[in-house]
């Protein structure tokens, strides 16, 4: 049975003497300034040091230098390296960066803005290399390479393509994956092929617009197609983001998002398919045009370790890992065991939504810029190669001479222009 306590909480003054040290050392410990006053500036002094920026590296600077020039043709980057220098070795230096937007979309697909628009953004916004990706469709493209030219900026024409992946050890059920192309200068080889690929899925969009409609109005929701089409644009197929638009209007949602969350999201009640081909071929037609193929938002798959083994035998390229809040751990170590290129984008609409991450907001590193250009250089110099000889034996064919320059040797191509 433990000692009677006195009012202060001791039995003894020895008890009274050994809680008053205790209660000191206590004190100590936990009150801020107290104790032996120099582990607390050291403890300060460890609180308030930051880590100095690392140095970049030879092969950093080099790769800048490299994409702002092929960024700029014709016009000389000096003015950037001097505006934004770099010195190897100077701990302090910036880490070198270019500004690129690899994944953003038009009005030509489900974007609010007009591909004019959005150059006209990406410029604001600082970026170099931009990248049109609308959904199956290259209709915008050209508008914006018109505009890209009053602005020091190279646009890469690019599309996303809707695709299926089917687990081929049939485990688990098809889900939907976007395949993103990035082409050339002088745009796909074989377009013709390209084209009617892409009109095949953007016809089966209508049907599968009809067929979200019809869950909708099981929902007590009926919308018609003819006005998600309206909001759509003329000669543009619709897709789930202009039913949610229509639901908007309708007033059956607050906004897109609640859209989405509620009813169109993958497998959600208001979700359907449309007739997309299989990842598989999408890929494989990619790289017979001449582009660089690369999956897109892999993050959103169910088992993207399964999908991304399967398109790389296919053919892919890379994977998005790069996002606005940072790189995908988990996926940058999936494109570390397939040998991938790893890149990444906004994937911006200009949708009303405060949280869309905006044009030229991924801080994609430049040495993946300058990798992607590494493996795409091959494959465009190769895509030019055929549309010439293409465009050669037509010519030869209708007047039996031969009326333009034959490409004698790659080495043309890598100098030239179009890359």
């Amino acid at each position: 049975m433990p000692p009677p306590l006195t009012a202060t909480g001791a039995s003894t003054e020895e008890d009274a003497a050994a809680a008053a040290v205790v209660a000191a050392e206590a004190v100590a410990t936990s009150a801020p300034g107290a104790g032996d006053p120099e582990p607390q500036r050291k403890k300060g002094r460890r609180r308030k040091k930051k880590r100095r920026p690392r140095a970049p590296t030879e092969e950093e600077v080099a790769a800048r230098r490299f994409v702002l020039r092929w960024a700029s043709p014709g016009r000389e980057a000096a003015n950037e390296d001097e505006r934004d220098v770099v010195e190897v070795g100077r701990a302090r230096a910036r880490r070198p960066r270019v500004a690129v937007e690899l994944h953003a979309h038009s009005a030509r697909s489900d974007g609010s803005f007009s591909p004019a628009e959005l150059v006209e953004r990406a410029h604001r916004n600082g970026v170099k290399v931009f990248a049109l990706t609308d959904h199956d469709t290259m209709a915008g493209v050209q508008e914006a390479m018109e505009a890209a030219k009053q602005y020091p900026i190279r646009i890469i024409p690019g599309v996303e393509i809707s695709a299926v992946h089917s687990p081929s050890d049939e485990s688990g059920a098809e889900e939907p994956v976007h395949i993103l192309a990035y082409y050339g200068s002088w745009g796909p080889a074989r377009p013709q092929e390209l084209e009617r690929f892409l009109a095949g899925i953007r016809k089966g969009r209508y049907a599968r617009a009809n067929e979200m409609l019809l869950k909708l109005r099981g929902l007590n929701m009926p919308m018609k197609l003819e006005d998600v089409c309206k909001i759509a644009g003329n000669g543009v197929a619709p897709g789930r983001l202009h039913v949610a638009r229509a639901m908007v209007d309708a007033g059956y949602v607050e906004n897109i998002r609640q859209a989405f969350s509620r009813y169109l999201y993958d497998g959600g009640p208001a979700y359907a398919t449309g007739s997309e081909p299989a990842g598989e071929s999408v890929v494989q037609l990619v790289c017979r045009t001449g582009g660089v193929a690369i999956l897109a938002h892999p993050w959103a798959l169910k088992n993207p370790g399964a999908v991304i083994k399967n398109l790389k035998a296919a053919g892919l390229h890379g994977i998005e890992v790069y996002r606005s809040d940072g790189k995908v751990s988990g996926l940058s170590d999936l494109a570390d065991t397939y040998e991938l290129l790893k890149l990444g984008g906004s994937d911006f609409h200009g949708r009303d939504d405060k949280d869309e991450p905006d044009v030229g907001s991924v801080d994609l590193p430049v040495l993946a810029v300058f990798k992607f250009l590494e493996k795409a250089k091959p494959i465009w110099c190769n895509a030019v190669k055929e549309t010439f000889a293409s465009i050669s034996e037509r010519t030869t064919d209708l007047n039996g001479s031969n009326g333009f320059r034959r490409i004698s040797s790659a080495g043309d191509l890598h100098s030239a222009p179009f890359f």
